[in-house]
């Protein structure tokens, strides 16, 4: 492949004020007009931006040490609780995280977008005390001049495409795919299409470990592929000093139902270095394929109810099953062009230089499901219960566990609700006492029980803390439906 420039080349026509800078939009016409080959000779960078929410997202800050210091054990800002297991004053708040106050009213993402606005927060913390760190707790109000360092960390934004969402229940259901409607009555999307930067360099030849990005107003770096990274549905974690940044390009938000995030404005710059890079940045969104699946099916999988592109998904309506249902983005397209003008006047002005990356992320990549095993349930190794009235004789109930080649008969009333058990102990010490009445006069009244769905470990621990071999299973009006024994339990740990 014939190369027609190098980055150090551009940069020097960006210094020089002679790059030729046009953006996303702008450039599917230059390909379609002149031609991938042409269009790499006469263009030196294009740019590229998208502005949603992005949950994945936080900040690490260095508080500074007080007088006498703290080493934070849990710290709060404006009662949204930060991450603190990295070091004395470090902490590092998620956008997700909610307000112990606000609930879903305010999270993570509100504070960063008001630090950034100028406002100050409460910064409240507590810790257990050391001889170095003797402080147990302080309270304070701080703004982002306050602290040594505010870095912006994104483990996980700019996704490359992201699938549709729609609902076949007959119920409202609140997702971070926003608000769907019962029965398919609504689509949503997210993510920009041909101006997203990972679709305008599918291969990720310009952008990986260390290309220089603008993130949330500022100068920011890409530090590796994302989490979840599985191409095409790419991902980027990113860096940039939060101090630097306008919240004109970060703004709190709350998905009703959901939970608080942030909204991310991020523009990478592509440098058209030859003809193939071009014709990837003259990509349309009907080139641009998506699923859209149904949340209506609780389940991981979730099933696709059709394959769409981001230019029918732009229209506004799609048709599912014979109907046009409405479809509304969760991305905003009209900041995310602005961004990508932004970042063409600033290389135009020479304030933006680009960088090639040191490291390119995988284009290659498995997402995986959890892996866990199976949670054994009550239900699954229970066995059936014998039960008896309180009003049965000592020499019955001895008589139905001979027959019967069991150790516990649990007690019921005559609704079948469990008021007490009897064992073969019990039996044993009565015959042996002299004690021949009814079990009531034996039977043991507060009764430990066990729930169906209860996992057999917890089923374990009761026997063990109580130092008993059996357990009644009940349902939630503590009707007997069954029996566990230490022995079941022992059996399936064999087995």
């Amino acid at each position: 492949m014939k190369t027609v420039k190098t980055v150090d080349e551009i940069n020097q026509k960006i210094k020089e004020g002679s790059a030729n800078v046009v953006t996303a939009l702008e450039m599917k016409d230059v390909v379609a007009e002149l031609g991938a080959e042409k269009a790499a000779e006469e263009v030196d960078v294009v740019t590229t931006g998208t502005f949603g929410a992005m949950c994945s997202s936080g900040v690490f800050f260095n508080f500074g040490h007080s007088d006498p210091p703290i080493k934070m054990q849990r710290v709060w800002l404006n009662d949204v609780e930060a991450y603190t297991g990295v070091a004395a004053v470090d902490a590092y708040l998620g956008v997700t995280q909610l307000s112990e106050t606000r609930g879903m009213e305010y999270g993570g993402g509100h504070v960063i977008e008001d630090l950034v606005r100028g406002r100050e927060v409460e910064l409240r913390a507590t810790a257990y005390g050391t001889d170095c760190y003797p402080r147990k707790e302080i309270v304070t109000e701080i703004g982002l001049e306050d602290v040594n360092q505010a870095v912006m960390v994104n483990p996980r934004n700019a996704y490359q495409r992201y699938r549709a969402a729609t609902n076949s229940s007959d119920r409202v259901l609140r997702t971070y795919m926003g608000t769907l409607l019962p029965n398919f009555g609504n689509v949503t999307f997210a993510g920009v299409g041909e101006l997203s930067p990972l679709n305008n360099d599918p291969e990720y030849r310009t952008i990986g470990v260390g290309t220089r990005i603008f993130l949330g107003g500022a100068k920011g770096y890409v530090i590796g592929e994302g989490t979840q990274h599985a191409p095409p549905f790419g991902t980027l974690m990113v860096k940039g000093n939060l101090k630097e940044m306008s919240a004109e390009w970060l703004r709190g938000a709350t998905f009703p139902g959901y939970g608080t995030t942030l909204f991310v404005g991020i523009g990478i710059p592509i440098p058209i270095l030859d003809a193939k890079i071009a014709e990837a940045t003259g990509i349309t969104d009907d080139k641009i394929e998506t699923s859209i699946i149904d949340f209506g099916v609780p389940r991981r999988d979730r099933p696709v109810v059709k394959k769409v592109t981001y230019a029918e998904l732009k229209s506004g309506k799609v048709e599912i099953n014979g109907e046009e249902v409405r479809v509304s983005p969760l991305s905003s397209y009209y900041h995310s062009i602005k961004i990508a003008e932004e970042l063409k006047k600033m290389i135009e002005k020479a304030e933006f230089f680009l960088s090639m990356p040191v490291e390119r992320i995988p284009q290659k990549e498995v997402f995986k499901p959890l892996r866990h095993k199976e949670v054994k349930v009550v239900k699954s190794v229970m066995e059936k219960a014998i039960a008896i009235r309180e009003t049965t004789s000592v020499q019955d109930a001895s008589q139905i566990i001979i027959t019967n080649n069991v150790n516990h008969l649990p007690v019921v009333d005559n609704e079948g609700v469990l008021i007490g058990i009897v064992t073969s102990w019990d039996i044993a010490k009565a015959v042996a006492t002299g004690k021949t009445g009814s079990v009531s006069e034996i039977m043991t009244r507060k009764v430990i029980t066990a729930l169906p769905d209860e996992p057999i470990e917890v089923a374990a621990r009761k026997m063990e803390q109580h130092s008993i071999s059996a357990l009644p299973v009940v349902d939630t009006k503590r009707h007997v439906i069954g029996l566990v024994t230490s022995e079941d339990l022992s059996k399936l740990l064999v087995g």
